[in-house]
């Protein structure tokens, strides 16, 4: 056929999902597409509930906002859709990953989609083409998953900054956003901490800072979403501090 679909074996699809998708890709411009992906023991514990809402925000506010530009910098590989031409045009750039002179083998669904975009095919997201996989149920696995996605991201982000120029410029201030974002929150926390232990004092207007950030964001979502529970994505704020960023820096220390 001329279409290639990709399934991760611990996702399930819906049943309309192919037709939607099939219906994306007739535009012969479109190289990829994904659908939007929900953690199918999202009931199992805290953490898998958290990681649930972590993929609609990811889904339907950053590949959202990406497909309106022709360019989702991530396809996910649970469940996508490829043009076979492309594929086949692309096979040889796809399986010789090279980073800094060494063989890379991680973040396999965010490079073929530089690929992709550097070949002149547009990416998409079909927001109703849902899917479910099983997230981590556990801190230390999603830890060691997020450490292989940041990665991914950083080395990604690397080979396609001479890409930018050609899209949107929207993808360049989604670009900064991402990698600046986590720098700004990190030089806060850190300014933050130090000057509860070298002042005594209480960082108040920080912390009321992220506090009331965490809340807007949670609470759009909340509305968009239409679902009280995205409140609750509050918790993520104290995880991504202490832990998500600690990792991203360990990512980034050791990307080669």
């Amino acid at each position: 056929g001329d279409l290639v679909l990709n399934v991760d074996s611990d996702t399930e699809i819906a049943p309309d999902v192919v037709s939607k998708l099939v219906r994306k890709m007739q535009d012969p411009a479109v190289g990829a597409a994904m659908g939007q992906l929900t953690a199918s023991n999202r009931n199992d514990s805290w953490l898998t509930g958290l990681i649930d809402m972590e993929y609609w925000l990811a889904c339907n506010e950053e590949r959202a906002a990406q497909t309106r530009f022709g360019a989702v910098m991530c396809c996910c590989g649970p469940c996508a859709m490829y043009l076979r031409s492309a594929l086949m045009l692309l096979l040889d750039q796809y399986e010789t990953q090279f980073f800094r002179g060494k063989p890379s083998d991680f973040g396999e669904d965010r490079h073929l989609m530089i690929l992709m975009l550097k070949a002149g095919f547009r990416t998409e997201y079909v927001p109703d083409a849902i899917a479910a996989t099983v997230v981590p149920d556990k801190l230390l696995p999603y830890l060691r998953q997020q450490l292989r996605w940041a990665r991914s991201t950083y080395r990604d982000t690397l080979l396609g900054l001479h890409l930018l120029p050609g899209l949107d410029r929207y993808l360049t201030l989604d670009v900064l956003g991402q990698n600046l974002g986590p720098l700004l929150l990190a030089i806060s926390s850190i300014a933050a901490l130090a000057q509860l232990a070298l002042t005594d004092s209480v960082p108040w207007w920080t912390g009321l800072t992220i506090v009331a950030m965490t809340m807007v964001r949670c609470s759009v979502a909340a509305l968009r979403a239409g679902e009280l529970r995205f409140l609750g994505f509050a918790l993520h704020t104290p995880i991504n501090i202490f832990l998500l960023l600690p990792m991203k820096a360990y990512a980034l220390c050791t990307l080669s």
